[in-house]
C-alpha cells in the first residue's frame, strides 16, 4: 500500500497551557529550540510521504505564514483553515476535497517514535476496516484513557487511570471513508467516531513499544524540552549497496540486474522498527567510468525505496559517489572526499540528520568500506555474505534505547 499524504490536527486551543498559547498555537510553541511541529513533519518526512496538510482553526494565520507552501525533505506543506471550529472530526470533514483515498492522520500535539510504515503493510488485503490506530505500549501514570485490544481489533476505550492496557499514540492510518462516519460539526474524533468503528470491528489496533510525549500539560511541555531532541536524535546504520544490500555482478544499475541479498529488506525493516535512521553511501564508479548515468543510479534508487516500502521498510538517505581518479568522463575524475574509503558520505548524513554517532555503525563488504567507517569514528562491521538479516540482529541491540522518562508520564 503505498500512502503519500499525512493529515495534521493542529487546531485546538491548548487551554490547559494557559499564557503560553494566548499568543501562539500549541504546536507552534518552542520546544528544544524550534517549534514542536517541526519535529512532527521532520518525522513525517521520512516515510517517504510527498505531501503534509495541516487542518488548522486557532490562530491559523501564524500557521499559514510559517507553513505554507514549506518543503520537507522532499515534503510539501499544505495548510487548510476550519470555516468555523469543527473538532478533530469536523476539521477533516471539511478538507474532504483535499484527501486522499488513503492517508496518514496525527494529532499535532504528541510525539511518538515508532515505524509509521508499518501500519500500512500489515495484511494490506484486507477490506474491512475503516481506520488502524497507533497504540503505545507500557505508558505508566493514569492521565490517559487505555484501548483494549483483542486480536488486532480494537474492542474498547477505557477511561483514564492506572491500567496495563496500550494508550492511543495518536497516529492513524485512515481511509477516507471515515468521512461517512461523521454526521455532525462539530465532531470528536476521539469520542463520536473510534467508538463507533471499534463497535463495528472496522477500527484496528497496532501496538508498538517506544517514547511517546504529549506536550497538552504544563508538566509535559516541560518534560518536551529534553525529551523531544533526544527522541529526534537517533543512531544511524550506514549500509553499502552492492554486496550488502544486492548481489554485486558489477557495475548493477538496471532494475532487470538488482537481486536483493537475503534477508536485506527485512534488515531494513529490522532497523527502522529498532529506531535507526537507515542510510545508503556507495561508490558508484560505474558513472566516472561512462557506463551509465547519474539518473540511472537514482531511478536505481527509487525503485529501491519502492520495494523496501511494500514490506514497511524505508531507507532515510542515499549517498553515492560518482568519482573516480581514473575516469573516463572528465568532470568525475578526481579523488573526491565522497568516495570511500574516505568518510564523506558518511560524515554528510551525520551532519545533515540529528545523529547519534556513538551507537552508529556502518556494515559494508570491503576493506574500502570499514576504512571509510574508521576516518569517521564509527564502528564498521564486515559482512561477507549470508542472511543479512540475521547479520544485522546478530550485531544490534534488540530493543530501543529509549531516552530518560520516555515511558512514565505519572500524571
Amino acid at each position: 500500500m503505498s500512502i503519500e499524504q499525512v493529515v495534521f490536527l493542529v487546531g485546538g486551543l491548548g487551554l490547559r497551557l494557559g499564557s503560553r498559547t494566548v499568543e501562539t498555537a500549541k504546536p507552534l510553541l518552542p520546544v528544544g529550540g524550534k517549534p514542536f511541529l517541526d519535529y512532527l513533519l521532520d518525522e513525517a518526512s521520512r516515510f517517504g510521504l510527498r505531501r503534509a496538510l495541516l487542518l488548522c482553526s486557532y490562530r491559523s494565520d501564524d500557521v499559514r505564514h510559517n507553513y505554507e507552501g514549506r518543503i520537507v525533505r522532499g515534503m510539501k506543506v499544505e495548510v487548510a483553515v476550519e470555516s468555523t471550529p469543527a473538532g478533530t472530526g469536523g476539521a477533516l470533514a471539511q478538507a474532504a476535497n483535499r484527501l486522499d483515498d488513503c492517508f496518514f492522520l496525527a494529532n499535532g500535539d504528541s510525539l511518538f517514535d515508532f515505524n509509521w510504515l508499518s501500519l500500512a503493510s500489515i495484511d494490506a488485503s484486507r477490506a474491512d476496516w475503516v481506520a488502524r490506530m497507533t497504540l503505545a505500549n507500557g505508558i505508566a501514570g493514569s492521565r490517559y484513557g487505555r484501548v483494549e485490544v483483542e486480536s488486532g481489533q480494537v474492542r474498547a476505550f477505557i477511561p483514564a487511570g492506572e491500567s496495563s492496557h496500550p494508550i492511543n499514540a495518536g497516529v492513524y492510518l485512515v481511509r477516507k471513508s471515515i468521512l461517512g462516519w461523521i454526521d455532525t460539526i462539530p465532531c470528536s474524533l476521539e469520542r463520536d467516531v473510534l467508538p463507533r468503528l471499534a463497535a463495528e470491528g472496522l477500527l484496528e489496533g497496532c501496538t508498538f513499544d517506544g517514547p511517546f510525549i504529549d506536550i497538552g500539560i504544563p508538566e509535559d511541555f516541560e518534560r518536551a524540552g529534553h525529551l523531544v531532541p533526544a527522541i529526534a536524535r537517533r543512531p544511524a546504520a550506514f549500509l553499502d549497496r552492492d554486496g550488502v544490500l544486492n548481489h554485486d555482478s558489477g557495475y548493477i544499475h538496471r532494475v532487470a540486474d538488482f537481486r536483493w541479498i537475503d534477508g536485506a529488506r527485512e534488515a531494513v525493516r529490522w532497523l527502522n522498527d529498532a529506531g535507526y535512521f537507515v542510510f545508503v553511501v556507495t561508490n558508484q564508479a560505474g558513472v566516472a567510468r561512462g557506463y551509465y548515468d547519474e539518473d540511472a543510479v537514482r531511478h536505481l534508487h527509487a525503485w529501491m525505496q519502492e520495494e523496501l516500502h511494500h514490506c514497511g521498510a524505508h531507507i532515510d538517505g542515499f549517498e553515492y559517489s560518482p568519482y573516480h581518479p581514473e575516469a573516463a568522463i572528465g568532470a568525475y575524475r578526481h579523488d573526491s572526499p565522497l568516495r570511500k574509503p574516505a568518510p564523506g558520505m558518511i560524515l554528510k548524513c551525520l551532519e545533515d540528520w540529528p545523529t547519534d554517532r556513538g551507537r552508529s555503525f556502518l556494515i559494508g563488504d570491503r576493506p574500502t568500506d570499514l576504512a571509510a567507517a574508521a576516518a569517521a569514528s564509527i564502528p564498521g562491521h564486515h559482512f561477507y555474505g549470508g542472511n543479512l538479516h540475521e547479520f544485522v540482529r546478530n550485531i544490534v541491540p534488540s530493543h530501543r534505547d529509549l531516552p530518560p522518562s520516555a515511558r512514565s508520564p505519572d500524571r
